[in-house]
């Protein structure tokens, strides 16, 4: 992935990073503990890239992720992402994932189904732990079975998906009942 810069932004869960280049964004992490310790992390994922103002489409894309993450149903769908160097699995659950609206969950083992193999359903968990676009790909939205949280590789853990899923006023996958 060819970055070109970086920069940090605020929203309802603390300061998030985007880093971007050429053909889209390249990276989206969570908040960390905090703005230093998030900056850290984005420095060193992309090394040599220098901190900078977002030119005006990655700025549009930080406005749409701040939307959601203070409650806005966004789908974020048109924000562009560069999947150089991602895996074709990944992308191919990354593009699943997306599909997924604001509120709405889905099991690991559907997505795994959606693929083609149920069996798949660890492989599908493995690749939403490596999702560098959280939460443009919103891997948050995704459970294990029963509507257990599952796995969450972001900062906070199981913790920080469900505040995400209780922001967005997610339900069970065939409930009628909030998650919370």
């Amino acid at each position: 992935m060819n970055a070109e810069g970086f920069a940090l932004f605020d929203t309802a869960i603390g300061a998030c990073g985007i880093a971007w280049g050429p053909r889209g964004i390249v990276g989206v992490p969570l908040p960390e503990a905090g703005e230093g310790a998030t900056r850290s992390r984005m420095q060193q994922r992309f090394a040599q890239v220098p901190e900078a103002p977002p030119p005006a489409e990655v700025q549009a894309a930080c406005d749409a992720i701040r939307a959601l993450l203070a409650g806005e149903p966004r789908d974020l769908a048109e924000i562009v992402l560069d999947y150089e160097g991602v895996p074709d699995f990944h992308r191919r659950v990354y593009d699943i994932a997306r599909r997924i609206a604001p509120g709405s969950t889905r099991s690991y083992g559907e997505i795994a189904t959606e693929l083609g193999d149920r069996q798949l359903s660890r492989a599908v968990g493995q690749a939403l732990g490596h999702n560098p676009f959280a939460p443009v790909v919103p891997c948050h939205r995704v459970l294990a079975a029963g509507g257990k949280p599952g796995g969450f590789s972001a900062h906070g853990g199981a913790a920080a998906k469900l505040r995400m899923l209780m922001i967005e006023g997610a339900r069970a996958p065939s409930d009628t009942a909030p998650l919370f």
